[in-house]
């Protein structure tokens, strides 16, 4: 296999802070992957063996409950850490990654986490900084689930998913990865039956559009407004 460039994470949030050298040491060590779509890219509850940087692509990370249900955590874009289980001093995963589309990857050995954060005392930082933003939103979920009718919630995903990854299209503002009515139904609590019938009414309403595994929010204000509870619901 060919020697990884360093410019592959340079300018990447985790590793901002590290010289030329450290950068080579890091990337060094680290394993280029090809993920396809729908494959998994770690297992909850599986050995913390690696973490991985996604380069390209787009990942599910999905929650599995005692009861079986399963419920869509977040979804990681290019340029975030996955896997870290080590940060939050766990040896499994806590939640299993799959790829939405075909996915390209680097994987270093999970022992290495450690050794990183003690050598470039930036990238501790930068990973810790991701796991308080992830559990600040975690927490936000929990608000939003005891305290949120169902319209609200599943606005406040759509914003999320389009300040994540929003493409500036002639419709609207399109979620660039394949979504589907399910998915948005495990991110927010709720039923497939409750997307649908939403999704429909705000297509009527002119603030979204929907097609196959496609959302476009049209009129992004309209719906936070209707997220903040300050629009007439669907």
């Amino acid at each position: 296999m060919s020697r990884l460039d360093r410019s592959l994470i340079a300018a990447l949030p985790p590793f901002q802070g590290l010289d030329p050298v450290e950068l080579d040491r890091v990337v060094g060590q680290a394993r280029s992957l090809r993920i396809a779509r729908d494959q998994l890219v770690f297992e909850q509850e599986q050995d913390a063996h690696s973490f991985f940087l996604l380069l390209d692509g787009h990942v599910r990370v999905v929650k599995t409950t005692p009861e079986g249900q399963e419920v869509i955590v977040r979804y990681i874009s290019p340029g975030e850490l996955m896997g870290i289980a080590s940060a939050i001093g766990r040896t499994t995963y806590p939640a299993t990654a799959v790829a939405v589309v075909d996915c390209v990857v680097l994987a270093w050995p999970g022992n290495l986490w450690s050794e990183f954060a003690s050598a470039y005392p930036s990238f501790g930082t930068n990973t810790y900084k991701t796991v308080g933003s992830r559990l600040q939103d975690a927490h936000e979920r929990v608000v939003e689930m005891s305290t949120e009718q169902v319209d609200r919630r599943v606005a406040h995903a759509l914003l999320k998913l389009v300040n994540q990854s929003g493409k500036q299209t002639d419709e609207g503002l399109l979620i660039d990865f394949p979504l589907s009515r399910q998915d948005i139904a495990e991110m927010t609590g709720t039923t497939l039956h409750t997307v649908s019938r939403l999704l429909t009414a705000w297509e009527e309403k002119g603030l979204v559009k929907s097609g196959r595994q496609r959302v476009t929010v049209v009129e992004p204000h309209r719906l936070l407004m209707l997220a903040e509870g300050r629009l007439q619901k669907a």
